[in-house]
């Protein structure tokens, strides 16, 4: 039976790992355009601290999905997912190739297979999860998960909060693991057909250029950043100012940390965040993949692709 679903190319890959620059140069080659699929880079007046391509340097190649809400709004995959599929189908009128760009493995994983259907959420319980969060800590309800959920226990980072809350949640709500609804779901039969391309280097190699474009970051005026979007009324405790990079340089304006103890935070929480993605790409089978420095051969693979 023909497939006949759109075809989408995925760069993805840990951060630090080039695929911005890759897919310019591959959106150059095939005449194709660049939809965002990096959850920070959707939002206004955070440049630095998500790593955006300035636009001097796209080298004219459009790029969708950058800027589209601000910090202080609910940005998630759901609204990712609705916004993508319209503009995928312009591209496709236009007889463009796409490129899905950026290491939000869940913006890109529900892309291509669907939303994991889930119960609404219940303030009352979310709640109480959270007070007990706070009163016994993260560790702790990550135990009961591993108890009651033990394969998404695997896969959720002890000190993740927000994750470890959600997975709790639909236990209570469902009365059923997220584990086990995820397996129902499959994540098959979606709208496109894709080939996912996952850069890859050896670790040291990353860790190297994570740390170097930490040092970078703050060269460039994060730390001016993030004091402007302060300025603006935007609080710390809104989820996109919690996020790498811009947390830390709310404590370093606070004067928990001085810039030495800043950068180093920044580095090692940036490469954690690295291996967290590696992790997660290397449970996806369909990862094709790729050295950065293989452009050659990622254009040939695209080509029998497309």
């Amino acid at each position: 039976m023909t497939d006949n679903r759109m075809k989408l190319v995925v760069i993805t890959g840990p951060t630090a790992s080039g695929k911005s620059s890759l897919a310019i140069e591959l959106a150059l080659h095939f005449g194709g355009e660049i939809i965002n699929a990096d959850s920070m880079q959707v939002y206004r007046g955070m440049d630095i601290g998500t790593a955006k391509t300035p636009f001097i340097e796209r080298r004219g190649i459009p790029h969708h999905l950058i800027d589209v809400a601000d910090p202080d709004e609910e940005f998630n995959t759901a609204l990712y997912c609705s916004m993508t599929e319209p503009l995928l189908r312009e591209i496709e009128a236009r007889q463009k190739i796409y490129f899905v760009v950026g290491g939000t493995g869940l913006y890109i994983k529900a892309l291509l297979g669907g939303l994991l259907e889930c119960p609404s959420i219940d303030q009352k319980l979310r709640q109480e999860l959270r007070d007990e969060c706070e009163q016994r800590g993260s560790i702790f309800l990550h135990e009961k998960l591993k108890i009651l959920d033990p394969e998404s226990a695997h896969r959720i980072h002890p000190h993740d909060k927000i994750r470890i809350t959600r997975a709790l949640e639909i236990i209570h709500l469902t009365h059923e693991p997220l584990s086990s609804l995820i397996r129902k779901h499959g994540f098959k039969d979606g709208l496109f057909k894709s080939l996912k391309i996952c850069l890859q280097m050896d670790r040291e190699q990353l860790y190297h250029r994570i740390n170097q474009r930490c040092i970078d970051m703050m060269e460039a005026g994060l730390v001016a950043e993030t004091r402007g979007l302060l300025g603006k009324g935007y609080s710390p405790e809104l989820k996109s100012m919690k996020s790498i990079g811009y947390s830390h340089m709310v404590k370093l304006l606070e004067g928990v940390w001085d810039q030495d103890e800043a950068i180093r935070h920044l580095q090692k929480d940036t490469r954690r965040y690295a291996k967290r993605q590696i992790t997660w790409f290397r449970a996806d089978p369909e990862m094709v993949w790729f050295r950065p420095e293989n452009g050659s051969l990622i254009t040939k693979k695209i080509k029998e692709f497309i």
